[in-house]
């Protein structure tokens, strides 16, 4: 039987106790999955992300995270969230949070060596995900001088170089080309081969079916309002359009208007 890493029973939370972000979350995600979590802007998609990594708490209801319940005071033990922060990498929507050093190494180094990585062992993993994700040209270069496709990889291999167990990604292909796009996924289908445990939350439908095993659909009330397998909820075009998972887009042929709907993809992206 596969074992729950995360899991969420009854969950609320809200932003400054009166902004509701999530709403009664159950949920359980198994090791070694890939999961995709899909719904409209403001639906509790980046939330969910930064609870999953500690970064915020139940206001009710309890997260557990490899069978110990996640609370504020439980992070604030050095030694279980030096354990945590190793096991559980997240790769930010916006790239600019996580890229603070003045080069792309420096950043990639950052993690493994505040985790107590010996710097030889920082180096075989630099050397490792800088070949991975094909930006070994770029050590040098200042973050700030890459494109938004080149700090989305520096991104995520500043999370790999920690070689978490679990990696949280927030709209990874949000605004890049298709090449780079299909960079990421096929980044993300190699480390859940290795046994990683993928969590992706995406407005981008095209990418939903290749990049998890099971989708959960959150709906306008900030809950999770569907579960199963990918291609049987995107299969499902009324529940897509319902949920404003699909645009509506007329266009018009030989003086005639046509309705068609088209998926979300990520240059409708906004914040949750």
């Amino acid at each position: 039987m596969a074992k729950s890493i995360f899991e969420l029973k009854e969950v609320y939370f809200s932003y400054l106790g009166k902004i509701p972000a999530l709403r009664g979350i159950n949920l359980a995600i198994e090791q070694g999955c890939m999961v995709a979590i899909i719904g409209a802007n403001g639906s509790g998609k980046s939330t969910l992300l930064t609870m999953l990594d500690a970064l915020i708490f139940p206001d009710q209801g309890s997260i557990k995270a490899f069978g110990k319940e996640l609370k504020e005071d439980v992070l604030n033990n050095p030694s279980y969230a030096q354990v945590f922060r190793s096991k559980v990498g997240f790769v930010f929507q916006n790239p600019e949070i996580q890229l603070f050093c003045p080069t792309v190494k420096e950043d990639i180094i950052f993690g493994p060596l505040q985790l107590g990585i010996t710097p030889e062992e920082t180096k075989r993993r630099l050397e490792k995900v800088t070949a991975e994700l094909k930006i070994e040209h770029l050590l040098e270069r200042s973050p700030h001088q890459l494109s938004i496709g080149e700090k989305r990889k520096v991104a995520i291999a500043s999370v790999l170089a920690i070689e978490p167990e679990v990696l949280l990604l927030d709209e990874p292909t949000a605004g890049l080309d298709p090449q780079t796009t299909r960079d990421i996924i096929d980044i993300l289908l190699s480390q859940n081969a290795s046994g990683k445990t993928i969590v992706t939350a995406t407005h981008d439908m095209h990418i939903v079916e290749e990049i998890s095993d099971i989708a959960h659909v959150f709906g306008a009330d900030r809950n999770i309002i569907r579960s199963g397998p990918p291609e049987e909820i995107l299969s499902d075009a009324e529940f897509l359009q319902e949920h404003n998972l699909v645009h509506i887009h007329r266009h018009r042929h030989q003086n005639a208007m046509h309705v068609h709907p088209h998926q979300h993809i990520s240059e409708h992206h906004h914040q949750d």
